[in-house]
């Protein structure tokens, strides 16, 4: 577009070895609520959504790392999350104490509609072609189950085989903004503001930042960097360098 400019409606003589110099990118701080604006949102949401958004903060799960967990990526004893990231990348998280019981009972409500499926002639779940290969009749095993699966078997249009699948993400994300609205809050909070927020409020706790770089799953540092911006500054425990000269000179003669 420039080269066409300069050529045909500008009539400038153009130098096709001179590489055009592209516009820097302005990176947009995250949205992040306050730990009172978490609590009082997830305060208007209840049953799994509650469960859900609960791990989107207290472990720093994306929206649909959140929906894809199965049975075995918890692990209650260690405390731990195994996540299966962005771009296949596997890390390791938190799990909240405070969600151990919930989870428990959703782990016991997903082996009830597990069992009612193999006795039903179903009972398996989609694996990725290559694990499939790998563990043959995993599928069919219980920790391979979605840990928040879908009320209903369906059909899946790639193989033709009925299975149950996981829920969709549109739940918790309608489930998320009506507990926004009627919390009050005003900023542009999503699911994500729940991944936002667990990072910066690490950060605020004095929690190393590579430490949260490795919960987060992220590459590079400067990707946790940007939380920093945002995260909440004690300013009234910094002292001014003007109060570190003697009292007489700052006393006017």
């Amino acid at each position: 577009a420039i080269i066409f400019l300069y050529r045909h409606v500008l009539d400038v003589p153009f130098d096709d070895k001179i590489e055009p110099i592209r516009a820097k990118k302005s990176r947009r701080l995250p949205v992040v609520m306050s730990q009172r604006e978490v609590q009082h949102v997830l305060s208007h949401m209840k049953g799994v959504h509650h469960l859900m958004a609960r791990l989107l903060y207290g472990s720093g799960l994306r929206l649909m790392e959140c929906i894809r967990l199965r049975v075995k990526d918890i692990d209650l004893d260690q405390k731990l999350i195994y996540v299966l990231g962005k771009g296949d990348k596997n890390r390791t998280t938190l799990l909240p104490e405070a969600t151990h019981e919930d989870i428990k009972e959703q782990m016991t409500r997903v082996n009830a509609f597990h069992k009612k499926d193999l006795e039903n002639g179903h009972g398996e779940v989609y694996l990725p072609e290559a694990l499939a290969r790998k563990f043959r009749g995993a599928a069919k095993e219980f920790r391979w189950q979605y840990l928040f699966p879908a009320k209903k078997i369906s059909t899946d249009p790639r193989s033709g085989i009925s299975r149950r699948h996981h829920v969709l993400e549109s739940g918790l994300q309608k489930a998320v903004k009506t507990a926004v609205g009627k919390a009050g809050i005003t900023k542009r909070v999503s699911c994500h503001t729940f991944r936002h927020s667990f990072a910066t409020h690490l950060l605020e706790n004095n929690v190393n930042i590579r430490v949260v770089q490795e919960l987060m799953g992220h590459a590079d540092v400067k990707t946790t960097e940007i939380y920093t911006h945002v995260m909440k500054k004690d300013i009234t425990a910094v002292r001014s360098p003007l109060d570190a000269f003697p009292s007489a000179q700052n006393r006017q003669e």
